[in-house]
């Protein structure tokens, strides 16, 4: 993301110094008002002054494996020697998250370790086809990827629960196994409201969604991971009612189709409110960090280049 930034800048810096400093000078003293076509404006947000002067400072060295970057490391996921890990923000996240990355896919324009960077404790990225098997835990893990058979947030626990009400009794002897003698003494309400007890609570945990996946590929790309046998008998969601404001939007797709970090933060807050039924208050508005920053660093860059 840094180099695509970087050379926005560069190309202004070619057709005259003086006109790249009254331009960024001018771009200073904008007031948020400015930016009303900003539809990341209200995000509640930590203090992106750190990003700023790491900006102005230029590239910097990954403390791990010494490369120059801007901002962040994407191979180590870890944040440059200019941006103190201390000053970047930590969200805890309600459910783990796995990234699926594409072999082919830039590792430089993936907004996916930003997910990393910010929620280290709950995300994983694995590259393609190194990836767990979720056979015995696909009741409670679902994969966001439009497509038939795909549903919305809101209707995640009740296509969890029709999975798990076909399988309770499957993994539970209580279902058909005759009463010891031990418990011949309990009257048959009783046990019934027991057992139906115990198949409740077994339901409940059961339509608990525990982790998400993401796929982080291009579009044209997704086809080889999607129909992997592993990711086979999944629950598909789809966030259907998203736009994106991804500067390397594709050509010829909707702008339904997010970044893979957007994606994540619109599936958290959709399922905030729908599943978990909490009122959102910017909770997760700083899984968009970065990506916040870069949108208006580059929004910023095109308008002096005369781009917008």
């Amino acid at each position: 993301m840094s180099s695509n930034s970087s050379t926005l800048l560069n190309e202004e810096n070619s057709q005259g110094p003086k006109r790249n400093t009254e331009c960024l000078e001018s771009l200073e003293l904008q007031t948020a008002s400015s930016f009303q076509d900003n539809p990341l404006q209200q995000l509640q947000l930590a203090s992106q002054e750190v990003l700023e002067k790491a900006k102005k400072s230029g590239r910097s060295k990954c403390p791990r494996c010494s490369s120059s970057r801007m901002f962040y490391c994407y191979t180590c996921f870890v944040p440059v020697e200019t941006v103190p890990t201390k000053e970047i923000p930590t969200v805890k996240l309600p459910l783990k998250i796995d990234i699926i990355k594409h072999p082919n896919e830039t590792d430089g324009k993936s907004t996916a370790v930003h997910a990393k960077l910010l929620a280290p404790d709950d995300v994983t990225i694995y590259k393609y086809p190194c990836i767990p098997e979720y056979e015995e835990k696909r009741h409670e893990i679902a994969l966001i990827f439009p497509g038939p058979n795909s549903v919305s947030v809101k209707d995640i626990a009740s296509h969890l629960q029709k999975h798990t009400e076909k399988n309770v009794c499957d993994n539970d002897d209580d279902c058909s196994r005759e009463p010891s003698v031990k418990q011949a003494k309990i009257e048959p309400k009783e046990e019934e409201k027991s057992i139906n007890k115990h198949i409740s609570s077994n339901k409940s945990e059961g339509t608990r969604l525990k982790k998400i996946i993401f796929i982080d590929s291009t579009w044209n790309q997704t086809n080889k991971i999607i129909t992997d046998e592993r990711l086979q008998g999944l629950l598909q969601i789809e966030l259907k009612t998203r736009k994106t404001c991804f500067w390397r939007h594709q050509k010829g797709k909707p702008d339904t189709y997010l970044s893979t970090i957007e994606a994540i933060y619109y599936f958290l807050v959709d399922y905030h409110q729908e599943i978990l039924k909490e009122n959102y208050k910017g909770q997760y508005d700083n899984l968009l960090f970065f990506f916040s920053f870069m949108y208006t660093l580059i929004k910023n860059a095109k308008c002096c280049a005369g781009k917008e």
